[in-house]
């Protein structure tokens, strides 16, 4: 009898060694006449276990991690096929704390099946929310999406359903669906975990757009700094087309859908959704006037909806089990579940899924276990670089956009990065004003001149350079680029400086100033 084994094949894996251990695996059962199938899974997201490599027994999944090349013999004469003990032994995989208190939907199938297994996915709900969407038709769709409350995972949180009637409601023979896989946010990887993870959840989700919208042509914009998820996704696209569940007659129904995977240009405004479009017809990557929205005339001046990966992988659970089911999740306008990146300085960092309304408390302690340095947390950044550096006082605000708004902060794309008590937060928003000098377009000028000028002004308040003016003319320049920019590129830089600036003062010279000020 042939035992599963699993090793992930996402690429935070295969960066410490899982191909290796993979093959090692299964040379060394070979060379002890053990019969064993290997099957090359997505990440649990368990990333400080990574390799962590499972073992399928009568009683479940036993985990084993991290995994290196030295520890292979051991684990065969520990027994490990039948889930004998080992020093890296973690016991049920179900079983494993960090595991046991999330609660996923969006990465329900990620990390246990194989993802480009056709026959597994469909063993796991998928494909059941595209049969109930064909049964439900265009405005069934539409109305179950809005009913739902899902909102925008890629940071700007707007309502997922009203942007779906929005292109629905346009009048053209043509229309599009474009995902926005360019995932570029400092500490997140939750796009890449589905794309390489769970990549039929993510066509699913698409074709189920494709038809409440009235589209039947959709493209993934990847990120070009993805190579895996490139194979991953091209290789589910072509099965799919195989299985009749891309193409025409999409599950013997009258609806048709294309879909296809498009390199990303390798900029970070390339995010911004018409800077996206832009690129995507083959121009430069600028940002579009608006009105009109890209609902109204977006890719080739056609109605096109824009979503964010865990968006639309997200579509597929809510139609499967419905509106109500998803919505029970969550607090306030904040509904369902959002992925949740624990990273930088952290013990235990890697991917969880809560609902809404867990604290930044929860997850840094809980699930992180504090710093991997074991120095106090002193400030954690929520929502990619654009985001503001959050104070301890502000650990017990519970992940809701609302919350998170009324504090200045954003939760954006769900990425935590996590800072012990040796950070300059100074030199961090020294750092956002240079980010957005480098990645701006460059179309209107409070973003392309107010980040350069930013960098000089903190420079000048470091250096003391009449620290107080200066402070005063940083204030007055955010104001300018919240106010005056054309995007969220330019708008959002100063959420990060300004935190920094508000509640870290004494690294920008307050207590220096406090002093001369007493003398």
């Amino acid at each position: 009898m042939s035992i599963k084994v699993y090793v992930p094949r996402d690429s935070a894996a295969i960066s410490v060694g899982a191909n290796d251990v993979a093959l090692a695996i299964e040379q060394e059962a070979l060379r002890r006449n053990q019969k064993i199938t290997l099957v090359r899974n997505g990440s649990r997201g368990l990333l400080w276990l990574e390799p962590m490599v499972e073992v399928e027994t009568p009683n479940g999944r036993v985990a084993y991690g991290p995994i290196e090349l030295s520890d292979i013999e051991g684990l065969f004469e520990a027994g490990f096929l039948m889930g004998g003990n080992h020093p890296l032994g973690q016991g049920l995989t179900e079983k494993i704390p960090y595991l046991m208190k999330q609660e996923r939907l969006t990465f329900a199938r990620v990390g246990i099946t194989d993802p480009l297994s056709f026959d597994d996915y469909i063993a796991h709900e998928g494909y059941c929310g595209l049969k109930r969407a064909i049964e439900l038709g265009s405005e069934g769709i539409v109305s179950e999406i809005a009913a739902s409350g899902l909102r925008g995972r890629g940071g700007a949180a707007g309502r997922t359903g009203k942007k779906w009637q929005e292109v629905r409601a346009g009048q053209a023979v043509q229309k599009y669906v474009v995902c926005n896989a360019d995932e570029g946010d400092s500490g997140t990887f939750s796009d890449r975990m589905i794309m390489e993870g769970d990549p039929f959840v993510l066509i699913e989700g698409m074709t189920i757009a494709g038809i409440g919208v009235g589209a039947t042509q959709g493209y993934i914009y990847l990120r070009s700094e993805y190579p895996h998820a490139f194979d991953v996704l091209n290789s589910a696209i072509r099965i799919a087309y195989d299985k009749g569940y891309l193409g025409r007659n999409i599950m013997g129904s009258a609806h048709a859908f294309d879909l296809e995977v498009r390199r990303a240009a390798g900029a970070y405004i390339c995010g911004e959704q018409t800077s996206l479009l832009e690129s995507l017809e083959g121009k430069r990557g600028l940002v579009r006037y608006r009105p009109p929205q890209p609902a109204v005339s977006g890719f080739m001046g056609k109605p096109t909806l824009v979503n964010n990966v865990i968006s639309l992988a997200t579509v597929p659970v809510i139609l499967s089990r419905g509106s109500e089911f998803y919505k029970d999740y969550g607090m306030g306008r904040s509904r369902g579940t959002l992925p949740i990146q624990l990273a930088g300085n952290i013990k235990q960092g890697g991917l969880v899924e809560r609902a809404f309304g867990v604290t930044l408390r929860e997850l840094i302690y809980d699930y992180g276990l504090g710093t991997e340095s074991g120095r106090p947390v002193r400030a954690v950044q929520v929502g990619g670089p654009l985001g503001a550096y959050m104070p301890e006082l502000q650990f017990d605000t519970p992940l809701d956009y609302e919350k998170f708004s009324e504090i200045s902060a954003v939760l954006g794309h769900g990425g935590i990065v996590v800072f012990d008590d040796t950070v300059d937060l100074a030199q961090q928003a020294r750092y956002a004003m240079e980010f957005c000098a480098i990645e701006s377009c460059g179309k209107c000028t409070p973003c392309r001149i107010g980040s350069q000028r930013g960098v000089e002004v903190i420079d000048k308040i470091v250096a003391n350079h009449n620290r107080p003016q200066q402070i005063h003319l940083l204030r007055d320049l955010c104001t300018t680029m919240i106010d005056g920019s054309l995007c969220a590129m330019g708008g959002m830089t100063p959420f990060p400086v300004l935190s920094a600036l508000n509640h870290f003062p004494e690294d920008f010279g307050a207590q220096s100033d406090a002093k001369v000020a007493n003398l």
